[in-house]
């Protein structure tokens, strides 16, 4: 297989070689970073939805939709790619689906962390994080066309304060809460290490652990094939139809922001006779953290309502609607036209 050891490249081409690739026909092992910052979202998301529109613009950030799921991120020269492009028919492929393909295409990701001093460990469904749980890798796969495309990065830096400007978010309130959930969450090399590697040292040993899964790696550059491909994306990849229509839009009942596997920032809203409630929330391992309630309905005592939130610390969000009630009976709560089932209704866990 060919190993593409890139560098730093134009953050067009970060995304669009392997997009190029499989449509080429060609297998290979991509290792890069790019030159540029951007924002890139996930191939279900529309950018409209997802991303501040108004400030990428101000601060000259191109947004790209990949042909690969997942969320929106803010990408940087700080940090590594690595996007591995295969035969769907290869037999190097382990049988299992999608989960067996993240368990073992991920392993050389693990490894490398661990030569570092990381101490990293592989979570499903792909995410790598470190032994205290922090998120260090993301990581994605796509079919495309005959071909199967991985795609992660290695987290030398992140820049957690343009990462939560440029999402789109109800308001302030929202947006401080998933920043700070994002520093507990999301860790880099420069955080777990005294220094951090250089890109030369880091692909190197990228190309070291995949080689036993992949087969012998052969430097390689890119021929005119692949940048001609690149360029004949490129119009598509980077129109306005591509980023932002994505089918008839409803009003938004939920704004859920991914920090990673398990760990989700949530506000939901539900109108109900006695008004509209807002529910804002981490949910981390299906437990409710940093639950907030607001809204125009009515709440008798007015001061229990923080109480609320903090008996809802560390509740399941299964069982969210049998601890409001308990919480109303030893009260004696009263809300108007609000049931404990509707306010459960903004911590329901339905995915």
């Amino acid at each position: 297989m060919n190993l593409y050891d890139l560098g730093h490249v134009p953050w067009l081409h970060s995304q669009l070689v392997y997009h190029a690739l499989p449509r080429l026909q060609r297998e290979g092992l991509v290792i890069l970073a790019p030159a540029q910052p951007y924002v890139c979202i996930g191939y279900h998301q529309d950018a409209a939805q997802e991303v501040n529109l108004a400030y990428c613009r101000t601060h000259y950030i191109p947004i790209f939709r990949r042909e690969v799921g997942g969320g929106a991120v803010y990408l940087d020269g700080d940090q590594l790619f690595y996007q591995l492009v295969i035969y769907r028919d290869n037999p190097l492929i382990p049988r299992g689906g999608k989960d067996a393909f993240y368990r073992h295409f991920l392993a050389p990701v693990v490894a490398v962390y661990r030569q570092l001093g990381v101490d990293a460990r592989y979570r499903p469904v792909n995410d790598i994080v470190t032994a205290e749980g922090r998120k260090i890798s993301g990581n994605g796969a796509a079919d495309m066309g005959d071909y199967t495309v991985l795609v992660g990065n290695l987290i030398l830096d992140f820049d957690y304060d343009t990462m939560a400007r440029v999402l789109k978010v109800p308001d302030e309130k929202y947006r401080d809460k998933v920043h700070a959930t994002m520093r507990e969450n999301l860790t880099t090399l420069r955080r777990e290490l005294p220094v951090v590697p250089s890109y030369h040292e880091l692909a190197g040993l990228l190309a070291r652990q995949f080689a036993p899964l992949v087969g012998a790696l052969e430097p390689a550059e890119l021929d005119a094939a692949v940048y001609d491909m690149v360029d004949e994306l490129a119009p598509r990849f980077t129109s306005d139809e591509w980023l932002l229509k994505r089918g008839k839009r409803h009003a938004q009942r939920e704004r859920r922001v991914r920090i990673a596997a398990g760990v989700d920032v949530i506000r939901r809203v539900h109108k109900t006779p006695g008004g509209l409630i807002r529910g804002d929330c981490v949910l981390q391992d299906g437990q409710l953290r940093d639950v907030s309630l607001s809204g125009d309905f009515f709440f008798y005592p007015a001061d229990r309502l923080a109480a609320l939130e903090q008996a809802l610390e560390g509740v399941p969000a299964a069982e969210a609607e049998a601890a409001i009630a308990r919480f109303y009976a030893v009260e004696g709560i009263e809300s108007p036209g609000v049931t404990p089932a509707d306010l459960a209704q903004v911590f329901r866990h339905d995915r």
